[in-house]
Order: C-alpha cells, then structure tokens, then sequence
C-alpha cells in the first residue's frame, strides 16, 4: 500500500490561524450550545498551536551551550 503525501505550500502557523478563523465563522453561524462550544474550543487550540510554533522557532529560544 502506498502512502499519500502532500507537499504543503502554506506554514503551519498560517494553516493553524486559517482553520482557527474557520471555526470561528462555522460557530458564529450556531445557536449556543455544545455544538458552538466545541468549535470554539477547537479554534483556541488551533490559536494555541499557533503561538507554540512561533514560540518554538523564535530566535530567543536556544538550547544551552
């Protein structure tokens, strides 16, 4: 069986704030309930992958000498 592979074009950090928009038009759309509540969730984790990749490639953050 062969793997499918993708060459992606965009960085992860635009990818994360991409889908986190997403999800928060997706949940302006529902009625208050669970449902929104996971969208929003779900957009904030994808914030967070954001700010935790940019953290991580940061020029500050090196290893010890």
């Amino acid at each position: 069986m062969k793997r499918r592979r993708f060459k992606q074009t965009e960085p992860l950090e635009q990818r994360l704030a991409k889908e986190a928009e997403r999800l928060k038009e997706e949940a302006k759309n529902l009625p208050p309930g669970a449902e929104r509540e996971i969208l929003l969730r779900k957009a904030r984790q994808a914030e967070i992958g954001t700010h935790l990749t940019e953290w991580l490639t940061s020029p500050g953050l090196r290893p010890p000498d």
